[in-house]
């Protein structure tokens, strides 16, 4: 059977396009979850909105028993920019010369579609097919995440509601569909450091301390670090100055406080106390007067093996005819409030060549192969 050959388009196209109007962007859902809902509600599954402050959640599942396979997404998208300098308005889609335009058709919308519609012919066709489904879609991944898949992660493992397989509609690819997909992301851990001088006249300073001059051999070091040599599935660990900041505006005056922000993204040869108590040593060795507030992002996730990552494998080679190359590259994503609970965690979706800029767009054809992967990662996991 040729899955390609068997897509229904204009169900994928409709369901996309009506999505990719909903002006949604963080943490605003602006009804794409219940749209999701009115596809998923007549096919079985068991509705539940899950509201947290501003932020719109949704956890719909279909089945009670295992293995439970969760495709996980978001709705919100990133704001658009400058509106003028798109060739079409972000939020009124439109498929050109094979692209479907419009904000969040990479990142994620078009692969909502994709899951909606392929877990909707897979239970069309094996409407007794073993184990559950379910969808785990929040609001608030491309904002503070505070209140979006965390909290939802949170409510499961309460009630102890465990996923086994989830499937990330993160646009993975890189030059086709299916090429890349993300196994694993590296951990994220923000500082924000503030060294302390004493203010005075530039003409005097031996009654002053300047905190930028008394930071600079510690930013040095730290900035030249080895943290780690990264291993099989991470690079080395990087340590990047994000935002720095000092003075008074006048050229007259020595600051009295220097602000530094800087990230970490690590690899799992690290912990969060590692890395904390490593920059806290190198500050103290120089002898600084400063305080520093921590923002923990993420840990490392990997999924380096098992049925999710052979399926996900073979269900491309089947496909599209060409290998996968997992990878655990890029920023972060939900998937690292999710693997944690021990689940099999795979990022698949489209390219991201144009997520977060101006005319994004994706090819449709893109989606379609998609929705057949999806479908035979569902078909390979929950049938006998």
């Amino acid at each position: 059977m040729s899955y390609l050959n068997a897509v229904n388009d204009q169900a994928l196209l409709d369901l996309s396009i009506d999505l990719l109007s909903r002006p949604s962007i963080t943490p605003l859902d602006e009804g794409c979850q219940d749209l999701m809902a009115s596809y998923l509600e007549p096919l079985g599954f068991n509705i539940e909105p899950m509201r947290f402050e501003d932020t719109q959640n949704m956890w719909a599942r279909k089945g009670d028993s295992g293995p439970l396979f969760c495709f996980a997404g978001h709705t919100d998208v990133v704001p658009v920019g400058e509106e003028s300098h798109w060739h079409n308005p972000p939020f009124e889609p439109k498929l050109i010369d094979g692209m479907l335009h419009g904000r969040g058709a990479a990142d994620m919308k078009g692969s909502l579609a994709a899951m909606v519609i392929a877990t909707k012919r897979f239970v069309e066709q094996h409407p007794n097919h073993k184990g559950s489904i379910a969808f785990l879609i929040t609001s608030d991944e491309e904002g503070p995440f505070i209140n979006g898949t965390t909290r939802v992660v949170d409510t499961l493992e309460a009630r102890n509601e465990k996923i086994q397989y989830c499937i990330v509609g993160e646009p993975s690819s890189t030059a086709k569909l299916g090429d890349v997909v993300k196994n694993g992301r590296r951990g994220s851990l923000t500082g924000d450091l503030v060294i302390k001088g004493k203010q005075g006249h530039v003409a005097y300073p031996h009654l002053a301390t300047n905190p930028i001059h008394k930071a600079m051999a510690a930013l040095d070091e730290l900035a030249k670090t080895v943290w780690d040599n990264g291993n099989e599935y991470f690079p080395p660990t990087s340590f990047q100055i994000s935002n720095i900041n000092g003075g008074t505006g006048a050229g007259n005056v020595i600051p009295g406080i220097l602000k530094v922000q800087f990230n970490l993204r690590f690899s799992t040869e690290l912990t969060f106390d590692l890395i904390k108590a490593r920059i806290i040593a190198i500050l103290d060795q120089h002898g600084l007067d400063y305080d520093i507030d921590w923002t923990y992002n993420g840990l490392p996730f990997l999924t380096d093996h098992g049925q999710l990552l052979n399926a996900v494998r073979s269900s491309i080679k089947e496909i599209t005819g060409y290998d996968t190359d997992p990878q655990t590259s890029g920023g972060t994503s939900d998937g690292r409030f999710i693997a944690p609970t021990g689940a099999e965690l795979v990022e698949l979706g489209p390219v991201n060549a144009t997520i977060h800029q101006v005319n994004e767009c994706v090819k449709f054809s893109d989606l379609e192969i998609l929705t057949d992967v999806y479908q035979r990662l569902l078909e390979k996991l929950l049938l006998d």
